[in-house]
């Protein structure tokens, strides 16, 4: 089926007789509410979770390595995976080249975040800075995070940590509320990632404070806007979790255990 009529979503072909699982309550952070929201919609947005003197020893420490990364892409002729010049860069696995951002990853709130919403035991499974640029304005499609690779259990978390305040003009997620519930969908490539959905008419704008989080979980389409603020980079600074154990399945290759001790350490065990 065409990219042009494909409009409805399919199940990855590993999908099959997949069920959410609630989460239970009550949660040591979230509250009731918070946490029926996550079930229901596949994400919540938690205030001021972080401080800015926090934000800011983040932001310093993820600026150079993302200059770096940056300057790989112009070498590369202006793309590199999905960074394109002057558009948009993900810098990957910085926890490995940064003690801040490795303790921040570890982060006593996140701690808590992934404790009520995955368990007790939980590695880190990716991080990543995305900064979006507005030399080049372009939206990211439509995805869910385990589309890009499908790792068992589905369900696990992503905290997207914005390092200034974003909103529909720079930005922002988009969530399509609900579909988690139906496991991961098969996705397609574009020339600026994958996607699995055309559009999602109840899509869910999500802008957020600086100090903010935005959680939601793998199984949850997704996608932000184009940075219009003219002379403007919106950075935010992602993070991954999932339960201890989890096993990746690339296209290509044999299983992998998610178990890097580099970037993919223990925050939780035994819920501490």
């Amino acid at each position: 089926m065409s990219e042009a009529v494909q409009t409805a979503p399919r199940p990855h072909p590993r999908n099959t007789g997949f069920a959410w699982r609630d989460t239970p309550r009550p949660g040591r952070r979230l509250t009731d509410d918070q946490i029926a929201q996550f079930d229901a919609e596949g994400f919540v947005k938690l205030d001021g979770v972080f401080t800015a003197a926090e934000l800011a020893e983040v932001a310093t420490a993820i600026d150079p390595l993302e200059a770096e990364h940056e300057a790989l892409v112009r070498a590369s002729g202006n793309t590199l995976r999905l960074s394109s010049l002057d558009a948009i860069t993900f810098t990957t696995h910085i926890v490995k080249r940064s003690p801040v951002l490795r303790a921040f990853a570890a982060h006593p709130a996140l701690k808590e975040i992934c404790r009520d919403l995955i368990g007790p035991d939980v590695r880190l499974y990716w991080d990543q800075s995305v900064y979006k640029k507005s030399g080049k304005p372009q939206e990211f499609p439509w995805h869910q995070d385990n589309g890009y690779t499908f790792t068992e259990p589905q369900q696990y978390l992503t905290c997207w940590v914005p390092l200034a305040d974003v909103d529909e003009e720079n930005g922002c997620p988009w969530i399509a509320p609900g579909l988690h519930h139906q496991g991961t969908f098969a996705h397609w490539p574009t020339p600026i990632g994958l996607k699995c959905l055309e559009d999602a008419a109840d899509a869910v704008c999500v802008p957020a404070k600086a100090g903010d989080v935005i959680v939601f979980s793998s199984l949850s389409p997704h996608r932000t806007g184009p940075n219009l603020r003219a002379g403007t980079v919106r950075k935010a600074y992602i993070l991954q979790y999932a339960p201890d154990g989890a096993i990746a399945y690339p296209a290509n290759g044999d299983p992998v255990p998610q178990d890097d001790p580099e970037r993919q350490f223990k925050i939780l065990e035994g819920g501490l």
